[in-house]
């Protein structure tokens, strides 16, 4: 018994004909044997920038107090950012609030300890040779939490086309295998449609640190690559 030959891949489509007033000025229904694929195309570049969120929390027995302290201790994080090398343009607050602390006991309704005030930046770096020395500034500062880093492009349109020409060429051969294996050739490309991948690295956990404590050991950055992705769908004409 012969196993059946499928294609899985492969449809025919005839188009619906069109509705009278239209039919006169086009051609003959589009017929034919087409491929649907799809691929991707993947290129790899070393970061160019990171950005990160630093923040100071503070508590106290009333708001006033600790939106006060808050605001002190975040100038002086905010001054040392720019002492590091960080500019007011790539310095945006993130998070800003104020909050009552409640302690609860069962049987017991809550009952007010005090506020917290909590005050982020997020933090823009252009030149990576200075990430470690602004995030030790900023802890050595008085800062409490620093965010996850993450890592990317400044402009990734290059690798953005690069990887759109590796995803053509995957494309074409993709579609040139499943044509000879089934006894087509490829005809032409009917259509390309694009989805695209691109963004930073995952992001890096870097540290939590005590206002009082002083940096002795620059924190350690690897910057690694960062994978900018196109995905691509096409569909290609086939004949015998």
């Amino acid at each position: 018994m012969k196993a059946s030959r499928v294609l899985p891949l492969l449809a025919v489509f005839a188009a619906a004909p069109l509705a009278p007033t239209l039919a006169q000025d086009h051609g003959p229904p589009f017929t034919a044997t087409t491929l649907h694929l799809s691929a991707y195309g993947e290129t790899s570049l070393p970061p160019d920038q990171a950005s990160f969120d630093v923040g100071v929390e503070t508590t106290a027995p009333t708001a006033v107090a600790a939106a006060r302290a808050n605001a002190d201790r975040m100038s002086q994080v905010v001054a040392a950012l720019k002492s590091a090398g960080a500019e007011s343009r790539d310095l945006q607050t993130a998070q800003l609030s104020l909050a009552p602390q409640y302690a609860y006991e069962a049987g017991q309704p809550p009952r007010l300890t005090g506020y917290q005030a909590t005050n982020q930046v997020r933090v823009t770096v252009r030149d990576l040779a200075k990430l470690a020395r602004i995030a030790d500034f900023a802890t050595s500062a008085g800062a409490t939490n620093l965010g996850q880093v993450s890592l990317g492009l400044a402009n990734p349109a290059a690798a953005e086309n690069s990887a759109r020409v590796a995803a053509v060429k995957a494309l074409e051969d993709k579609a040139a295998v499943y044509a000879q294996a089934t006894g087509y050739r490829v005809v032409r490309l009917v259509r390309l449609s694009e989805g695209t991948e691109a963004g930073p690295a995952p992001p890096r956990p870097m540290y939590m640190a005590m206002a009082a404590q002083k940096v002795a050991t620059p924190t350690p950055v690897e910057a690694g690559e960062v994978k900018v992705r196109v995905d691509i769908d096409g569909v290609f004409e086939l004949a015998k």
